[in-house]
C-alpha cells in the first residue's frame, strides 16, 4: 500500500505540471513568441528524456517519428501556446481537459469503429460542459484562442489515431525524446523566418521557460510514463483530472479570474464527461508504441486492453478502443496536457 501511494505521488506530478503550464505560458512567457516558445519547450526537454533513454528510432519508426513529431510537438505545442496566451488560465484548463473526448469522437469518424457507450455519454457530457462554461460567461472568449484550442484538438486526436496503429516495436520514452526533436528542428528554421531573432531570456522569463521544458515536459512525462507502468488504467485516469483541476485552481486563486456557478457547473460536467470515459478495472495502463499528445503538451500513446470493450469485435473495440483508452487516461491533459496529453498518456501526452 505505501509502495503503490508513493506511485500515485509521482504520476500526480505530471497532471498538476500540465495543469500550472497553462498559468505559467500565460503569465510569463512572452505571447508574440509562440513557435519560439514551442521550439524552447521541446528541445530541452528531448534531449533530457534521450538522455535517459538513448535509444535510436528502427526502421520505419525514423519516418514516423517525423510525422508524429511535426503533429504532436511542432504543431501541438504552438497551438496549445497560443490558446494558453489567448484564454484565462481557468478557461483553457477546462476546454482542453476535453480534448481525450473531442479525440474519441474524431477516431471514431476516422476508423468507423463505434466506441463504447459509456466513451460516447462521456464525450457528450464533457462537451456540454464546455459549451456551457464558454456560453455563460460575462467576459467576451478570445476567438483565436478557441480556434487554436480546436486545432491543438485536431492535432492531438489524429496523433492518437496514427499511434494506435503504429505502436509496436517502440520504445515509450525514447520515441517521445525523437519526437520533441524532430518537432523542435521542425521549428527553428520558422520561429527564426517568421519571429525573428530569439531574445535572450533572463529571470522570471527563463525560470518559466525552465519550468515549461524541464518541469512541465521532460519530468512530467517521465513521471506519468513510470505511473502507467506501474498503477492501474482507473487510478491513472483519474490522476489526469488534476490537469485542468490545477489549472482551474491557479487561474481563480491566483490570478484573479472569476467563475461562476454556470461555470464551476461546466467544468464539473467535463471532469464528470472524462471520468465516465476513462478505462475500468485493474488492468495496468502499459506502454506501447508511439506517442499522441493531449491538452498539457504530452505524448502518449494507446494503451492496450485497458477498458471496456476494448477486445477486437466488440463495441469500442480495436485500435478505436486503445486510442479512446488512451485519451481517457490523459484526463484532459495535454497536456496535453500541457500536457496532455501531454495527454492519454501511455502512449500525448504529447504533450499538453
Amino acid at each position: 500500500m505505501e509502495a503503490s501511494f508513493r506511485w500515485v505521488l509521482l504520476t500526480a506530478v505530471a497532471p498538476v505540471a500540465w495543469g500550472a503550464n497553462y498559468y505559467v505560458t500565460r503569465e510569463f512567457l512572452p505571447a508574440d513568441r509562440p513557435l519560439w516558445g514551442a521550439a524552447l519547450r521541446a528541445l530541452p526537454a528531448g534531449l533530457l528524456l534521450l538522455a535517459l533513454r538513448p535509444r535510436r528510432p528502427r526502421g520505419a519508426w525514423w519516418w514516423r517519428t517525423a510525422v508524429l513529431g511535426l503533429l504532436n510537438t511542432a504543431g501541438f505545442f504552438v497551438l496549445l501556446y497560443i490558446a494558453s496566451q489567448s484564454l484565462a488560465t481557468s478557461v483553457a484548463s477546462t476546454v482542453m481537459a476535453a480534448s481525450p473526448l473531442a479525440m474519441l469522437l474524431l477516431a471514431w469518424a476516422l476508423t468507423a469503429a463505434r466506441p463504447a457507450r459509456a466513451h460516447l455519454l462521456g464525450a457528450l457530457v464533457g462537451l456540454a460542459g464546455v459549451g456551457l462554461m464558454l456560453l455563460t460567461r460575462s467576459e467576451p472568449v478570445s476567438l483565436s484562442g478557441l480556434t487554436a484550442s480546436a486545432a491543438a484538438m485536431l492535432v492531438s486526436s489524429l496523433g492518437y489515431v496514427l499511434a494506435a496503429r503504429w505502436r509496436e516495436g517502440a520504445d515509450v520514452l525514447a520515441t517521445t525524446a525523437w519526437q520533441l526533436l524532430a518537432g523542435g528542428l521542425v521549428l527553428l528554421p520558422l520561429a527564426s523566418v517568421f519571429e525573428g531573432a530569439p531574445a535572450v531570456p533572463a529571470g522570471r522569463e527563463l525560470a518559466a521557460f525552465g519550468y515549461v521544458a524541464v518541469v512541465a515536459t521532460a519530468l512530467a512525462f517521465a513521471a506519468w510514463f513510470t505511473g502507467l507502468r506501474r498503477l492501474p488504467a482507473g487510478t491513472v485516469g483519474l490522476l489526469g483530472l488534476l490537469n485542468p483541476l490545477t489549472g482551474v485552481l491557479l487561474g481563480t486563486v491566483v490570478a484573479g479570474e472569476r467563475l461562476g456557478p454556470p461555470q464551476f457547473a461546466g467544468l464539473l460536467l467535463v471532469l464528470a464527461g472524462v471520468a465516465l470515459g476513462r478505462p475500468r478495472g485493474g488492468a495496468r495502463a502499459g506502454a506501447h508504441g508511439g506517442a499522441g499528445s493531449g491538452s498539457g503538451g504530452a505524448p502518449g500513446g494507446a494503451p492496450e486492453d485497458v477498458s471496456e470493450g476494448v477486445a477486437e469485435g466488440r463495441p469500442g473495440g480495436g485500435p478505436l478502443g486503445r486510442v479512446a483508452a488512451a485519451g481517457v487516461v490523459g484526463g484532459g491533459g495535454g497536456d496535453a496536457g500541457d500536457g496532455g496529453g501531454s495527454g492519454g498518456r501511455s502512449v500525448r501526452g504529447g504533450p499538453e
